[in-house]
């Protein structure tokens, strides 16, 4: 087609598109009816902050984390009232001190980091794979010191972490690894759950996920005093110690990380939906990469072998050489065209270069905890020890959003026609 000024609606053209997608909802009658019957039933939470049978929570609670077990293939699923307490109790768990350091990814949302900070260890980060967008084990290797004591991957976006290399060398190193798989609950890698694999992994019941309660968490192990340290955290652990003759107190300061019963209830009629929910992003992704895969400069996502994918976002990198081109001018083109700004994630996230590790400024005014004798000082946040994950946020990522939206056939057609109409016209967008 001849590029033509008037093609593209940001140069007065017509646009693709004149009508709004409609929004992801995967609560339905089930959830409502459920959540009904813990109302009726007037017993909306029964936790204790105490040792008593109702330690554990109430029954909803209790039925959650069974099928939980059983849906994920593990010993133990430990539910949290968020993503970010499972977190905070997957670091405390593990035993770390303060000033040990956990090598994580930049490529994350904060809390992956903030997990740390919070039990005053040290995040070091390590740059990404520019396929996968999971950390990189060289890099991870190249981050390694004496004071590491555990390594964090991100199943990002849905993309299973290479974790069967990765735990290798964690057990080589005598290393813990945490798996935070918020975006990937039903991804796999060479038939091994996603978060399965490591000593600690965990999904996320956040309102915006593939499956949710409004918020919560999921942390899943198959080690019985890594799920009883959970436990203990979850609730109120200072409290209950005694009662149950712990006597490693180390990190057993308790918090309320507890899920109610509603939330459980919805929960468990949420798990019944997520291999079909996954399933339907699965499809939309086979469809968008159908009709984008022959875009010339445009990189659609990549899978490694062996793996599934959830599809949290649908990733694409742009290679600017080829389409010599802004991303935000594409972006720009791409909204004027009628497809909402919300469809999309323009970068993602360089978290080392968040205040707090540029001032290195988290507890306090004076620096804690870097600022102790505890910690290493030779500790750089700047620019550049994260190269991919930098470029790619600050230039060449474009991701869609598949969990905000519901996408049909004519939605994913017309997103399809957008963007190949944006490509026609390339050379304009570039003037």
């Amino acid at each position: 087609m001849k590029s033509d000024s008037h093609n593209l609606a940001l140069f007065g053209g017509e646009k693709t598109l004149d009508r709004d997608f409609k929004l992801y909802e995967p609560i339905g009658k089930e959830e409502l009816e459920a959540a009904t019957e813990v109302i009726k039933s007037g017993v909306l939470s029964k936790f204790l902050g105490c040792w008593h049978p109702d330690f554990y929570g109430g029954p909803q609670v209790k039925k959650f984390e069974e099928d939980c077990c059983d849906h994920f293939g593990v010993k133990h699923a430990v539910t949290v009232n968020s993503w970010t307490s499972g977190l905070v109790a997957a670091v405390g768990a593990i035993g770390i001190e303060p000033g040990d350091e956990i090598i994580v990814s930049p490529w994350t949302m904060c809390a992956s980091a903030t997990a740390i900070l919070h039990w005053n260890a040290i995040p070091i980060f390590a740059d990404i794979d520019p396929q996968t967008f999971c950390i990189d084990l060289q890099s991870i290797k190249d981050n390694l010191t004496s004071k590491t004591k555990a390594i964090m991957t991100i199943d990002i976006f849905g993309h299973p972490s290479d974790n069967h290399a990765i735990k290798s060398f964690a057990l080589a190193n005598n290393l813990k690894l945490i798996s935070d798989c918020a975006q990937s609950p039903y991804s796999f890698d060479n038939n091994h759950r996603a978060g399965t694999i490591s000593d600690i992994g965990g999904y996320s019941l956040n309102y915006h996920k593939h499956i949710h309660t409004g918020e919560g968490g999921i942390l899943v192990t198959d080690d019985n005093q890594l799920a009883d340290r959970l436990r203990l955290i979850r609730n109120h652990a200072e409290a209950v110690v005694e009662g149950m003759n712990i006597t490693d107190l180390t990190n057993m300061l308790g918090h309320n990380f507890r899920l109610g019963e509603i939330e459980c209830a919805i929960g468990q009629e949420q798990l019944k939906k997520l291999s079909r929910l996954v399933s339907s992003r699965q499809l939309v992704a086979a469809k968008l990469t159908s009709g984008l895969k022959t875009l010339s400069g445009l990189n659609t996502p990549y899978l490694r072998p062996g793996c599934t994918h959830s599809y949290y976002v649908y990733p694409i990198t742009l290679d600017l050489r080829t389409i010599r081109c802004t991303r935000e001018r594409i972006v720009q083109a791409l909204i004027a065209e009628g497809l909402s700004p919300d469809l999309f994630m323009v970068g993602y996230s360089n978290i080392h270069l968040l205040p707090v590790y540029q001032k290195k400024q988290a507890y306090g005014t004076n620096g804690f905890p870097w600022s102790e004798s505890f910690t290493r000082k030779d500790i750089s946040y700047s620019k550049g020890i994260c190269p991919v994950a930098e470029d790619l946020h600050d230039r060449t990522f474009l991701g869609i959003e598949m969990c905000l939206f519901e996408l049909n056939d004519q939605d994913i057609h017309d997103i399809i026609k957008s963007f190949k109409k944006v490509w026609d016209n390339l050379p304009l967008l570039s003037q």
